[in-house]
């Protein structure tokens, strides 16, 4: 299924990301504004050694071959991402400071 513009989706792609705020992620969530070929992102028609489609998702274009998940949903949660890590034979609590998704409609 192809996501229609206007629906929300969170994306988690294969690697981590620099998204335009400066920051690391590896997903992003937003409003779909449409699902592209190379020569519409790009101006150019790429090879079969790339990808050669391309998602717009709020303020950002993902390569099709960098999405592991698309999940259409219509919010998510946007607070810091918590673990809990074993060191010394204790448990401890890791707190990110910033969410792993990246707001693309900010």
């Amino acid at each position: 299924m192809i996501p229609k513009q206007c629906d929300k989706y969170l994306i988690t792609t294969d690697a981590y990301f620099f998204a335009p705020d400066g920051n690391q992620y590896i997903a992003v969530w937003g409003t779909i504004k449409g699902v592209y070929s190379s020569k519409q992102t790009l101006g150019i028609e790429t090879n079969a050694k790339s990808t050669n489609w391309y998602i717009v998702i709020g303020n950002m274009i993902i390569a099709g071959c960098q999405i592991h998940y698309a999940i259409k949903c219509d919010k998510v949660n946007f607070n810091p991402y918590i673990a809990d890590i074993e060191y010394g034979g204790r448990m401890h609590k890791e707190t990110c400071s910033i969410t792993k998704i990246y707001n693309a409609d900010l």
